[in-house]
């Protein structure tokens, strides 16, 4: 007589089985599920970013950002800074009406705490939605709770905070921040800016002093404001792929030893593209590899960083 297994055993193996085979078919399906979105996610910012390099204005620009962030976040709006006061430039996911009243918002810096921090600090701010923190007029246009939160992201340009961003609802705030940084380092520079935001100086200075400055030839000033453009970019694209390697890097100290292969080719590219044309060239890519990267810290980029190029 042949002896065979228990049937609760052969039951026992055949749900082992039937299990294991359900865990491998969800794992995969959620490293699928995961190599798509972030695909999606990377292509939605590589979009938003190609966007405001592209943008002839500040007007525009503005507008990009806004767009884009509000796709980071649900509810987004955006102030422009004069001063002591911010002025309503845009607004989404609100009402036409809540949006109407937005624009014709000016909140000045005293009344809104979390909006003058950002200011003051050039930092990211998260708050409670108060009045003392966002304004009575910013709870009543946005409709926001006691309880809730809302970020803040400076756009800095030309050394100063030229917009805030204001996100709330579902912020996803690294990209947030990340848009906000190329907003400032590709913002319209050495122009009046058409539309309602501010006019905007150089991001950084074209000489070390105005009188060098007024002596180039126009035709050199325009290859330094290239220069001075060409920097920024580099240095939001070393943000935009290597975020997390940005942040590594000024944590232990060593961003050249962390983004050595980027930065070298954009010195590279940079030498060939402007340092032979221009006797009077100046290291921007330099300047802004310590203001952006190294958040004005050089040290931060490491012993082995090699300097200015001469």
């Amino acid at each position: 007589m042949c002896s065979s297994a228990p049937p609760s055993s052969l039951l026992r193996q055949v749900l082992d089985d039937r299990f294991s085979q359900t865990a491998g078919e969800v794992e995969r399906l959620f490293g699928e599920a995961c190599l798509a979105t972030r695909s999606e996610y990377a292509g939605r910012l590589n979009q938003a970013v190609r966007r405001m390099r592209l943008a002839d204005s500040a007007e525009e620009l503005g507008a990009t950002l806004l767009d884009a962030a509000a796709a980071f976040s649900g509810n987004a709006a955006l102030f422009r800074v004069e001063g002591e006061t911010v002025r309503g430039e845009g607004i989404r996911g609100v009402p036409e009406q809540a949006a109407e009243a937005f624009r014709t918002l000016a909140i000045p810096l005293p009344a809104a705490a979390a909006l003058a921090h950002a200011v003051e600090s050039r930092d990211p701010v998260v708050a409670i939605t108060t009045a003392a923190e966002v304004s009575a007029e910013m709870m009543d246009v946005a409709g926001h709770s006691a309880e809730g939160r809302v970020s803040v992201f400076p756009v800095v340009a030309a050394d100063r905070v030229v917009a805030l961003v204001y996100a709330w609802g579902d912020v996803q705030t690294s990209a947030v921040e990340l848009l906000a940084q190329v907003a400032g380092a590709v913002w319209p520079a050495g122009k009046a800016v058409a539309g309602p935001l501010v006019t905007i100086e150089p991001a950084i200075q074209p000489a070390p002093a105005a009188s060098a400055w007024d002596r180039l030839s126009p035709e050199d000033q325009q290859v330094h404001l290239r220069a001075q453009r060409f920097a920024r970019v580099k240095v939001s694209e070393m943000h935009l792929a290597e975020s997390g390697a940005v942040h590594a890097g000024r944590v232990r100290g060593d961003l050249y030893a962390t983004l050595g292969a980027r930065i070298d080719a954009a010195r590279a590219a940079f030498r060939q593209s402007f340092f032979a044309a221009c006797p009077s060239m100046v290291d921007y890519l330099h300047l802004e590899l310590v203001r952006n990267l190294a958040h004005d810290d050089p040290e931060l980029l490491g012993k082995d960083y090699p300097g200015p190029l001469a």
